[in-house]
């Protein structure tokens, strides 16, 4: 498997795109605490590290690859998800 079909079958997989959206809800809950980019570094990571290593399949690459691949996967939803967000938050006002 190419690392372009990996980085597809990991930016269309519908558990990481929740998981990611309820890191986006939980840091917004705790920015005041916490800030913004640290939390979403940090949960980009953990996502991409969990997914790999609880999956029941075996891995199409090495588990160091697929888990760079999700790290990648994983910043480009959350610059989408944040995108959206303060697109919806400047209209809102």
């Amino acid at each position: 498997m190419s690392l372009s079909d990996l980085l597809v079958a990991q930016l269309s997989d519908p558990f990481r795109i929740g998981l990611l959206i309820a890191l986006f809800v939980t840091m917004l809950r705790t920015r005041a605490a916490s800030g913004t980019l640290i939390p979403l570094a940090i949960g980009a990571v953990f996502v991409a590290v969990l997914l790999p290593l609880t999956a029941q399949a075996s891995l199409a690459a090495p588990l160091a690859t697929v888990i760079g691949v999700g790290i990648v996967a994983n910043v480009i939803w959350l610059a989408i998800i944040l995108a959206i967000w303060t697109l919806y938050q400047r209209l809102k006002a």
